[in-house]
């Protein structure tokens, strides 16, 4: 097994530390090694040697992979350093922490969402199992009925947003999936964390309930056209929900 820094690397990104054009390299071999997640990486010793770099420098090189979640390590008989799986949780994690000084509004997200999973949407229709359509049925049955207080309401607004993460988990397109799920993840930390949501609204819940179920029968005869439709509705009407909420959670915030 041999590892090296390639040495076009200094070049290509002369201001990185060294842990970290390590990191890179070790990255580089990985995918070049067709290494997946499970696969044992080279011991300590042996990246030293490689690499001709410093213990300190190798450490914090893996910690660094440690930290991006594509390297664990694994303590006792067999133990040693891993290539790791890393999880869209994390991932989502990871890049929400990119967009949480960057002062993203509801305006925004509902841009991204509108330009998006109306076409997510007109692919699926017709190419769902039954159990599938099953699926997304069961989790609207976390409102088949109008909240009863705000905290209800809370609750039933983030059970909606996991059936259109769901519903980006049944398409071809990972990249499409991920980003629409991470949206669907957004808005979920707002709900929460903002108190995105206020005295139950039993017009509202019908009117977005309706379009799921107008949705999931358009998803069912695949009719991509109502599919997209359904959905470009359903977007605008949470977007401008959604909208009037955080101006009445800034008018309390200005009132306090």
């Amino acid at each position: 097994m041999t590892l090296s820094i390639k040495t076009d690397l200094p070049a290509r990104a002369p201001r990185r530390s060294r842990p970290v054009r390590v990191a890179e390299a070790i990255k580089d071999w990985v995918v070049e090694q067709g290494l997946m997640p499970g696969d044992r990486l080279p011991g300590e010793a042996d990246l030293i040697d490689r690499f001709q770099m410093s213990k300190g420098t190798i450490r914090e090189a893996m910690r660094i992979l440690q930290a991006q979640g594509l390297v664990e390590t694994k303590t006792g008989p067999g133990g040693g350093s891993f290539v790791g799986e890393v999880s869209r949780d994390r991932a989502h994690a990871l890049l929400a922490n990119y967009f949480y000084f960057q002062n993203v509004t509801i305006a925004d997200i509902y841009a991204v969402r509108l330009s998006l999973e109306p076409e997510l949407a007109a692919s699926l229709a017709g190419n769902l199992s039954d159990a599938q359509l099953a699926e997304l049925e069961a989790i609207m049955e976390n409102y088949a009925a109008p909240a009863k207080d705000a905290r209800e309401e809370r609750l039933q607004h983030v059970a909606s947003l996991r059936f259109h993460a769901r519903l980006s988990d049944f398409g071809d397109n990972a990249l499409l999936s991920f980003f629409i799920s991470f949206m669907a993840q957004i808005l979920t930390d707002l709900t929460v964390y903002k108190r995105l949501y206020a005295t139950p609204n039993h017009d509202l819940w019908k009117r977005g309930r309706d379009h799921q179920l107008e949705l999931i029968a358009a998803l069912r005869s695949g009719d991509g056209g109502a599919a997209r439709r359904v959905m470009a509705s359903h977007m605008e009407m949470a977007r401008d929900l959604m909208e009037d909420q955080e101006a009445e959670v800034m008018k309390r915030f200005i009132a306090e």
